[in-house]
């Protein structure tokens, strides 16, 4: 059975218990105020055979004075990064943080970008996982690479110079909370506000209380809502760095809603150009 949106701890206990030797985990564990959080808490305990991964120097390139925080790596410098974690072609990829998927869901679709197609993100994320009951360890796994052959989809992305004009033909949806879309707060980037023209859905809306996603069913008809007949296709999703955006698209193939696109520069390219416009009301409904 090919897993490619989310997978259960159960499921992937089931996975780890019948040694399928193409089974990749990958440890994404990150924190934007705390860089170097992840890599500790991987380091005190993590699933078996997981190997860790890192938001800033492997699942993005560095930042320049045009981009924004977290640029997207070189594909080909990408695809021999998950090949150096032991992803194959034919490779199971499981990946997983402790933030209801915030994080994970960048590794998530990256792969996904480069065309591999069993990648996962655990539900609930390493809290559910000791939730289950299932072990942790702090051991090491023998690093076997694999032989991936990613090819990068580019129709995936929307490129910086038609993200202006993108509200006149379909929907430009922010994944940050609310009080960063209106511009009442900024923790991170040095500008509040949001594009001109885009829609508001916070990442934490597609979880339960559990940190667990909700439903297919249920994130369908949420999403439909807010979508109001536009079709996937003519969605992209975009955040404070295009790491959460990955959530909403993510959430959007969960419920059976394919074909959207994602605005990698997202909110922290936007605003290194001073002339560019923002906003802090909702054209749309204000």
């Amino acid at each position: 059975m090919m897993f490619s949106t989310l997978i259960s701890a159960n499921e992937l206990s089931d996975l780890i218990d019948t040694e399928q030797s193409d089974l990749v985990i990958l440890d994404c564990r990150f924190n934007l105020m705390d860089t170097g959080l992840g890599a500790k808490l991987y380091a005190e305990s993590h699933i078996p055979n997981a190997r860790y991964i890192d938001l800033d120097r492997e699942l993005s390139a560095p930042v320049t004075p045009e981009t924004g925080r977290h640029p997207l790596p070189g594909f080909e410098s990408l695809t021999a990064t998950f090949s150096e974690k032991g992803v194959s072609d034919r490779s199971q990829v499981v990946v997983y943080d402790d933030c209801g998927g915030a994080m994970a869901s960048r590794c998530w679709w990256l792969l996904k970008l480069l065309g591999h197609k069993s990648v996962a993100l655990l539900d609930g994320g390493f809290p559910a996982w000791i939730a289950a009951g299932s072990g942790v360890t702090a051991a090491l796994p023998k690093n076997v690479p694999g032989d991936f052959s990613g090819t990068a989809d580019t129709s995936m992305i929307l490129p910086l110079d038609q993200v202006a004009d993108f509200p006149q033909q379909g929907l430009l949806i922010d994944a940050r909370t609310a009080e960063r879309f209106r511009g009442e707060q900024e923790p991170i980037d040095p500008v509040a506000g949001h594009i001109p023209g885009a829609l508001n859905r916070p990442l934490p809306d597609n979880l339960s209380a559990n940190g667990c996603f909700k439903s297919a069913e249920q994130l369908r008809i949420e999403w439909q809502l807010l979508l109001k007949g536009t079709a996937a296709a003519q969605v992209v999703h975009y955040c404070g760095s295009g790491v959460t955006a990955c959530h909403n698209l993510l959430a959007m193939e969960h419920a059976g809603l394919t074909g959207a696109r994602i605005y990698p520069g997202s909110w922290s390219e936007w605003i290194r150009d001073t002339s560019r416009p923002i906003a802090t009301i909702d054209e749309k409904t204000a």
